[in-house]
């Protein structure tokens, strides 16, 4: 393997860990900001909208950007803004400002957040073997490096502003140092393509319109709207569930969304390893069906080593199906990868907002456990329509794919 493409490889990892920890910071400081501002916890709720709106707003610009740009240019100009932004929410002192602060870093983050999965997409064709479920996994890491050293700076005493400055800084300086190791526009693919396969590809944009793959994009983004409202519910409701549901103490119900997370990052650690030996449409498909169960088994289980057991499993099941959606529209069109990522990262965002709420208004009708039903629902209406990442052009790709030791 070219030596460049390792290097693009790391950089794209870096990146990942990078939007994670620039995520992480704010949300690590909420607390803190919250209270010198002076708002309550509605009025943070409806600025959080904000923040999603942005990001929202981020990666639609983004998509299109990154097909007219290239990866090379949107993602470091991302990162350098993402980590300037950041300390914009620090140095808010009314709701006014921290609702245009978090306006603009959450569009810096949306645009990161396309951009860096863009990128991905070039790298996992070039590399030909899965490799995006990774990436995924060190955008978690990230989150783990912000609450460490948001914890380091609080213990320490340090202002949020001053901390939120210097951590954008230092993204900055790396957003900057990682860009050079990024792919040009056009990604070397593992084997030079021949001339007829260069016409091929030029013609591919008319002719994956002729195909109805704009459609396709649409149904893949619909199941990311429906597996990321799957985890933007656990992430809120999981500590909930075990302490109003079950009666566990406050320190024991923490301990839900901790296994939902850590069996989030391990699947997407081995998801990769499963893509390239059964496919991307077996990930996706075995994983939402081992969701499935995991979620009943928390809806109805009425011990606590069933409610951990079942949080696991969803976490399990989810962590490969949002890297093969977004795979797969990276790869549906390489003319329009940018758009089509963006896209489907785009309707899944909105499904994580949704999730929370969607649940807590089922509570007006039913128990909490009952609630989850619906996310029951979701995961097997997934796992039945995972044959969407199965076209002629997914297969031509799969062939393409080879295993490798790297």
């Amino acid at each position: 393997m070219e030596r460049s493409l390792r290097a693009a490889r790391v950089a794209t990892y870096v990146y990942f860990v990078l939007c994670g920890t620039l995520m992480g910071a704010w949300v690590v400081h909420i607390p803190a900001i919250e209270e010198r501002v002076g708002i309550s916890h509605a009025t943070l709720g409806g600025l959080l909208v904000i923040l999603g709106v942005g990001a929202f707003t981020g990666m639609q610009v983004a998509g299109r950007l990154t097909d007219s740009l290239g990866v090379r240019v949107v993602v470091p100009a991302s990162g350098v803004l993402c980590g300037a932004a950041l300390a914009l929410p620090g140095l808010a002192r009314d709701p006014w400002t921290l609702a245009a602060s978090l306006l603009v870093f959450g569009f810096c983050n949306g645009c990161l957040d396309v951009s860096m999965n863009v990128h991905a997409v070039h790298v996992e064709k070039a590399y030909g073997r899965p490799v995006m479920s990774g990436f995924h996994a060190t955008f978690s890491v990230g989150g783990v490096v912000a609450a460490l050293v948001g914890a380091g700076a609080a213990s320490a005493g340090l202002d949020p502003a001053a901390g939120m400055t210097v951590m954008g800084a230092v993204s900055v300086a790396i957003a900057l140092a990682s860009a050079r190791a990024l792919l040009p526009a056009a990604p070397p693919s593992a084997c030079t393509a021949s001339a007829e396969q260069e016409q091929e590809q030029t013609k591919a944009p008319s002719a994956a319109k002729r195909h109805g793959v704009g459609g396709r994009v649409w149904l893949l983004a619909v199941l990311a709207l429906m597996v990321m409202l799957c985890e933007g519910a656990a992430n809120d409701w999981s500590a909930l569930h075990l302490k109003d549901v079950l009666g566990a103490s406050a320190s024991t119900a923490a301990f839900a969304y901790g296994t939902f997370a850590a069996a989030m990052t391990t699947g997407r650690l081995l998801a990769d390893r499963l893509a390239a030996r059964f496919g991307s449409m077996a990930v996706l498909r075995h994983g939402a069906a081992t969701a499935a169960v995991g979620i009943t088994l928390v809806a109805l289980g009425p011990w606590l080593w069933a409610a951990f057991a079942g949080w696991a499993l969803f976490g399990l099941g989810l962590s490969g199906c949002v890297p093969q959606l977004f795979s797969a529209a990276g790869h549906a069109d390489p003319a329009a990868a940018g758009a089509n990522v963006s896209r489907v990262a785009g309707l899944g965002y909105v499904g994580m907002l949704a999730g929370p709420a969607v649940i807590g208004w089922l509570t007006h009708l039913v128990a909490l456990n009952h609630a989850f039903v619906l996310l029951t629902l979701l995961c097997v209406t997934t796992a039945v329509a995972a044959g969407t990442l199965r076209t002629g052009h997914d297969t031509t790709r799969e062939s393409e794919l080879v295993p490798s030791d790297n």
